[in-house]
């Protein structure tokens, strides 16, 4: 592998304050996103994902103003998502600060939006985000075994996860955010299969979330074909550091910055 391995913290945002749970319940509190970006950028992080997790309209305008003052104090690349369900939705975060726009929700509503998006800013700007689970037994299942969910995983949809990685790919997005919702707070590593899956299903970079609990968990992540890994509480309660990661995956024979 050549390209360097991306570290991304992820800083869910509610109200204008980090929050993190297990599964996406209980969240707690996690600090002011300013301020943890800023320790993030100083500390070494690749990039920077901000995910609004209420994005109802006065959560919109909150997430505004946190994506402008952090664009002005940090230096590497910020990916925003949450609620965006039009072109003129991401031309506002585009233009307050972020340098890609995460879709998730309003894509599996209407698939051709990703086209559309990838043509109007160009398909670097544009992540598809994947929440998948593992279908549960009562379920039918899918293909694949995994389907893609909606509301923190709490709702499925009866999608199969790997075909629509493979449809966002296909519609132009630049990159797959890959959240599994099984794992998701649970620091006990990542998806592996799932991982494996998606990256023999598709030609465009992977983000791997959802389980990193220790400095070992992420080299696997990258082996199973991950071009980047994503973590969130162990970095914000200092479980973790980036350093810590980065170290622990060069010493796995991994290119890291």
């Amino acid at each position: 592998m050549d390209l360097a391995v991306r570290i991304i913290p992820c800083l869910d945002v509610d109200d204008g304050r980090v929050v993190k749970g297990v599964n996406f319940e209980n969240l707690r509190d996690a600090g002011d996103p300013v301020e943890l970006a800023a320790a993030y950028d100083a500390e070494g992080a690749d990039e920077l994902t901000f995910l609004d997790v209420t994005a109802s309209s006065a959560g919109r305008a909150t997430m505004l103003e946190v994506v402008k003052r952090t664009a002005e104090q940090v230096f590497i690349p910020l990916t925003v998502g949450g609620g965006v369900r039009s072109v003129a939705d991401v031309d506002v975060l585009l233009r307050a600060g972020a340098d890609k726009v995460a879709v998730n929700t309003a894509a599996i509503a209407r698939p051709e939006l990703l086209a559309e998006l990838s043509r109007q800013f160009g398909s670097q700007c544009i992540v598809l985000s994947v929440d998948a689970r593992t279908v549960p037994p009562d379920q039918e299942r899918t293909p694949s075994g995994w389907e893609v969910t909606t509301h923190g995983g709490r709702r499925g949809t009866g999608i199969d996860a790997i075909e629509w990685a493979t449809r966002g790919a296909e519609l132009g997005v630049g990159e797959i955010l890959l959240n599994s919702m099984d794992f998701d707070g649970t620091k006990a590593g990542f998806d592996l299969p799932m991982i494996h899956a998606v990256r023999g299903a598709v030609n465009v970079p992977v983000i791997a979330s959802g389980g990193a609990g220790a400095p070992e968990h992420f080299a696997p992540a990258v082996v199973a074909g991950a071009d980047a890994v994503l973590a969130a509480s162990v970095f914000h309660f200092r479980e973790l550091t980036i350093n810590q990661v980065k170290a622990a995956m060069a010493a796995e024979g991994i290119v890291v910055r």
